[in-house]
């Protein structure tokens, strides 16, 4: 989330590392020895996954300690008036800096967005129906997760 891309790529490939080795100790199988298929998720897809779970706890439970992760609703402007978008998306912060685009609160913030808008009712999850929300919809998108800063 909000590290340096050189320490992601590290991570990245210590996992394919990983990875190979788990593969090379299983027993020989014919048809897939052929392809590294793992039925483990990438090290992006458990971060994000965690963060966004991490995100509900802060943002719908209102739990104490995560009160600094909390963001604003999202307030649409119309000419003729102001109204809230759907209930859940919340303010991205907004900052020209690429360092700041990349932190925890500004990658979370959009990754929510979109995942709300998934058609998830967020309001009335728990935290374990919020993870497998969380994991079904992040197995439905690419890796890397390329967010669009707008």
């Amino acid at each position: 989330m909000s590290c340096a891309a050189s320490h992601t790529r590290r991570l990245d490939s210590i996992q394919r590392r990983d990875l190979r080795l788990v593969n090379a100790a299983e027993p020989p199988d014919p048809p897939a020895q052929s392809e590294l298929v793992s039925p483990l998720d990438s090290l992006e897809h458990r971060r994000d996954v965690a963060a966004l779970v991490v995100f509900h706890k802060a943002q719908v439970q209102g739990v104490p300690h995560l009160a600094g992760l909390r963001q604003p609703p999202k307030i649409a402007t119309r000419s003729t008036r102001t109204v809230l978008t759907s209930g859940d998306a919340v303010e991205v912060p907004r900052s020209r800096a690429s360092q700041h685009q990349h932190t925890f609160v500004g990658r979370v913030s959009r990754m929510w967005n979109i995942f709300t808008a998934a058609g998830h009712h967020i309001q009335e999850m728990n935290t374990q129906s919020v993870k497998l929300a969380a994991n079904r919809w992040r197995l439905s998108k690419p890796t890397p997760l390329t967010l669009v800063i707008p």
